[in-house]
């Protein structure tokens, strides 16, 4: 009887919990430069939307459109990764880690 009851009770929980679960989180770095005066480069980290990810052209497009709006110029997209990626990339990217 406790079973019937408990049976039904688990499954919604473990959809419950399934739902609520964060969406995969994709992030890419990349290489900028920025002109007018002396030439500037930076390299950065940057999180995407997760449909973002596997649409190469999208995903150029949408970093291309963030890094304008301070005037950088997007030079090239290195990889796409996971959260596992940040921590090795955070000292590199610096003051870019995030920022767009």
């Amino acid at each position: 009887m406790l079973l019937r009851i408990l049976a039904p009770l688990a499954v919604a929980m473990a959809l419950i919990l399934q739902a609520a679960a964060a969406p995969a989180a994709c992030y890419a770095d990349y290489k900028a430069k920025r002109d007018g005066g002396p030439l500037q480069l930076h390299y950065g980290v940057i999180e995407l939307p997760q449909n973002l990810c596997n649409d190469a052209a999208a995903r150029r497009a949408e970093i291309e459109r963030r890094l304008a709006a301070d005037g950088w110029t997007l030079l090239s997209v290195v990889s796409t990764f996971g959260r596992e990626g940040l921590d090795e990339r955070r000292g590199s990217a610096s003051d870019y880690f995030l920022r767009y």
